[in-house]
């Protein structure tokens, strides 16, 4: 999902607007695999068969694919906002690219480090074509162990060995049978000869071999070495011989005899069926397999030895470890490193080769004629490969390809420089751009492609092909599954940006930490809709109390407010001082996370002072300056402050949700440029924790007030008085801002004192302490009709005392605590407590309201 893509843009976006020259190439690869897997069925749907049409027709009919359906990703990058510089876009099989990966075959080859010779590789039989080990995975499925009667040759019908196998048709390329020397049940057997069931009576040798694990199955392993990763390292190292039964389509070939045509897993039914009517079957038991199954198509991978190319990877590792030892590259984050230097220390030599059509062909020619194995050409074009073989093998010298495609990945390890021009160095981009500065990918892919490019960039071009490595999580669904069509639970991005709009899904995309996944819940996404809602609302607030765009001088008098300068901030009153306080804490603190690639942070401070500090605050407190003072000066510096916070935050925002951003700058009169390449707000700006303190003291008296009218339930129109109780110094400020502090809770501006001492009327009234040495008096009878409210109360008291005994009848009953569940009576206690709490509540404001009655009716 675009998620991928998020957090490189906000990366581009900040840097941009911080001035340094960037770029993002953006493009895909052309996915070997899958591609041809998806083609291949859609063929077969129409009852065609690749090999029935021949390659150069198959090609085509994946290009047409491709054209189609190719630019769904580059699509969705787009919707989401990316800015790329989309003419600089490529594709894995561009000419250009191209032309790179068969350099770098032919380069690697020259020094030795590619070669060619049959190992045991991961073939996938459906595709027909051998895949990486990092491409299988495992998973653990219901089998069975098949236990099988080996007889030793020579010896009585007592003399035999037991071995369990999960894959019983493999006995056909067995080459030994091992135990294990210590293991005293089959010594006498070891030096002798066994016969392999069902073959006619081939024999082979019974070997000792401590790799036996004796407490496994019987203690007895047959050897296939053919066809399982472990015996064909035991043959390789004891000189066994390598037997490959099995066709590349997973059917079994003639040495299978009779079982020669059959698929892999008819094969085992029927020589299960045939090895007990021999009475050579013991017993088949249920048993877990982790089973190795291709992550492109789902089948069951069979290990089989092949003839492939590979690339030597010993060398091409060490320097990639030194890269990150070094400090050349850094993995964010960090704990990626351990998982990439585990990878890169136990590396084994790359398989590149792959029996697909769709791919780079691999730069290799061979002689019509004579042996392949022998004797080939690696050249970059057929004209010069021709041009060898004759001039080594006569003129007459005919040649033909190497049917095999490159790896997917081994092109894309080519793509920090080949798209930037590499070989040809001397180019401008090349020499401007190279090294480039960050990779950004998903954590899954650490060793498929970034680790790889790290070992190409090096070897290649002398230097690690980026500064940083910045791994983002998984978007996952809002259950944490990982998306897959399977489960039917894929989210598309452009599905959701109709439903909530683009800003918002980056927005919810972006509070993500690095390395870890995020859950995408239709929650989050509201909220964040909200959130850009917010936003615009805001926007429309401010640039309607904004003078007329057609007003120069007004326009020149509010853009001559330095608010980077002391003394600008200093002359502030205390609401529009502490608001650009504030912006100004947050940009030092937004720079510094953005600095060390912390987005989610950014995104909760930025949040936090939007909707917390600017929306619920100064905005409404500006409309006391806009809409009631009838100081001009006030008035300007409240439209100056509303501006440049405004302005600073949708800089803020922009590499996050460019659209709604770029859209309310644009409305903006006068801006001389799109915010997109505006420049970042400086850093170190003047703030005054003194102007922070104070305005939070006003905030938790304003807080206090508005608790206690929603308490009394007091009209939300409805003016009150109040008198506020302070030292001399705190009740300066806090009268300097009472039409602010009016306009807030409520008050009535009429009847609103500020007094050092308790005001008389102190015992008939709610008295609430806001801060320590604030305090505020409400008179009661200018809240609350109280010859209304004490009969309302006493009703609701008399429910409630009712509701009460019920619960603790209930609550006193053995029946009901013996035989209700353990989760029902702690909720009817909870309640219980609960109810108590309410009702000592609503008897204190009886007590309280009544007092106060008693003191009106005598005074």
């Amino acid at each position: 999902m675009g998620g991928a893509h998020l957090q490189l843009d906000i990366m581009v976006r900040y840097h941009r607007m911080k001035g340094r020259p960037t770029v993002w190439i953006p493009g895909t690869d052309h996915a070997g695999i899958a591609t041809q897997l998806v083609v291949e069925r859609m063929l077969a749907s129409e009852g065609i068969k690749r090999a029935d049409i021949g390659r150069d027709e198959f090609v085509n009919h994946i290009w047409k694919w491709k054209e189609k359906y190719g630019g769904t990703i580059t699509n969705q990058i787009k919707r989401l906002g990316a800015s790329c510089d989309w003419t600089r876009e490529h594709f894995t099989l561009d000419e250009r690219l191209s032309r790179a990966v068969i350099e770098a075959f032919v380069r690697l080859h020259e020094k030795g480090l590619i070669y060619q010779g049959s190992y045991m590789v991961n073939w996938s039989p459906n595709l027909q074509t051998a895949v990486s080990d990092l491409e299988v995975e495992y998973s653990e499925e219901p089998g069975a162990l098949y236990h099988i009667k080996y007889r030793v040759a020579g010896g009585s019908r007592e003399d035999y060995l037991t071995i369990a196998t999960t894959r019983p048709e493999t006995l056909f390329g067995d080459t030994a049978i091992a135990v294990n020397p210590e293991d005293e049940r089959y010594a006498k057997y070891v030096g002798c000869q066994a016969i392999v069931p069902m073959t006619y009576g081939r024999h082979i040798p019974i070997i000792a071999d401590k790799y036996v694990d004796r407490e496994f199955g019987t203690g007895v392993l047959k050897i296939s070495p053919g066809h399982d990763h472990n015996d064909y390292l035991l043959a390789r190292k004891i000189g066994l011989p390598i037997l490959n039964i099995m066709n590349k389509d997973g059917t079994l070939n003639e040495v299978a005899g009779l079982y020669c045509g059959l698929d892999r897993f008819e094969a085992r039914e029927k020589l299960w069926k045939d090895l007990t009517e021999t009475g050579l079957a013991v017993k088949k038991q249920p048993h877990t397999l982790r089973v190795p199954r291709s992550q492109r198509g789902g089948e069951i991978i069979e290990p089989l030895v092949s003839k492939q190319w590979f690339v030597t990877m010993e060398a091409l590792a060490e320097k990639a470890l030194h890269a990150v030892e070094k400090g050349d590259l850094t993995i964010i984050p960090d704990r990626f490193e351990k998982i990439y230097n585990h990878w890169l220390t136990n590396i084994k030599d790359w398989c590149i080769s792959r029996q697909l059509w769709w791919g780079h062909r691999i730069p290799v020619w061979y002689i019509v004629g004579r042996d392949c194995e022998e004797e080939y050409i690696v050249a970059r074009s057929q004209e010069e490969a021709l041009h060898k073989a004759q001039q080594k093998y006569g003129k007459d010298a005919e040649i033909y390809q190497d049917p095999d495609v490159l790896d997917t990945w081994f092109s894309s390890a080519l793509w920090p420089f080949s798209t930037l021009g590499w070989p040809d160095v001397s180019q401008e981009e090349y020499k401007m751009f190279y090294p480039t500065t960050m990779l950004e990918t998903g954590h899954d892919i650490l060793f498929f492609w970034v680790a790889r490019m790290v070992m190409m960039g090096i070897e290649f071009t002398g230097n690690v092909p980026f500064r940083y490595v910045y791994l983002h999580g998984l978007i996952r669904d809002s259950q944490g599954r990982k998306m897959s069509k399977t489960l039917g639970n894929v989210i598309d991005p452009v599905d959701t940006i109709k439903d909530f709009g683009t800003d918002a899904l980056r927005f919810t995309l972006a509070l993500g930490t690095a390395g870890q996944d995020l859950n995408l819940s239709t929650e989050r996404l509201t909220a964040n809709k909200a959130f850009t809602n917010k936003l615009w609302n805001a926007g429309k607030f401010v640039l309607q109390n904004l003078p007329n765009q057609n007003d120069p001088l007004a326009w020149e008098t509010l853009r001559k407010y330095e608010f980077d300068k002391e003394e600008s901030v200093l002359s502030l009153r205390l609401p529009e001082c502490w608001v650009v306080s504030k912006l100004h804490l947050l940009i030092d603190l937004v720079t510094t996370s953005y600095d060390k690639f912390y987005f989610g942070d950014v995104a909760r401070e930025t949040y936090d002072f939007f909707w917390g500090d600017f929306a619920d605050w100064y905005i409404e407190a500006s409309k006391a300056r806009l809409y009631q003072s009838e100081d001009n000066s006030v008035t300007t510096a409240a439209q100056a402050v509303l501006l440049y916070v405004f302005e600073n935050i949708l800089k803020i925002l922009h590499p996050f949700m460019p659209f709604v951003t770029e859209a309310l700058w644009q409305a903006i009169p006068n801006q001389k440029e799109p915010l997109i390449v505006s420049s970042w707000p400086k850093t170190s700006l003047p703030s005054y924790s003194n102007a922070v303190k104070r305005f939070e003291n006003f905030q938790a008296l304003t807080r206090a007030i508005r608790n206690v009218r929603a308490e009394y339930s007091v009209e939300p129109v409805k003016r009150i008085s109040a008198t506020i109780v302070a030292n001399p110094d705190v009740l300066q400020y806090m009268s300097e801002e009472k039409e602010v502090l009016a306009l807030l809770s409520k008050l009535d501006l009429q009847v609103l004192s500020f007094a050092e001492s308790l005001p008389e009327d102190a015992n008939q009234s709610v008295h609430l302490v806001a801060s320590e040495g604030l305090e505020a008096y409400l008179p009661l009878a200018d809240m609350v009709d109280i010859s209304a409210e004490l009969p309302r109360l006493h009703k609701r008291l008399l429910k409630m005392d009712g509701e009460y005994k019920g619960i603790k009848a209930r609550l006193g009953s053995p029946k009901f605590l013996e035989k209700a569940p353990e989760e029902i009576v702690r909720a009817a206690q909870e309640k219980a407590d609960e109810m108590e709490e309410k009702i000592n509540l609503t008897q204190k404001r009886i007590a309280f309201l009544e007092s106060t009655a008693l003191v009106t009716k005598t005074a």
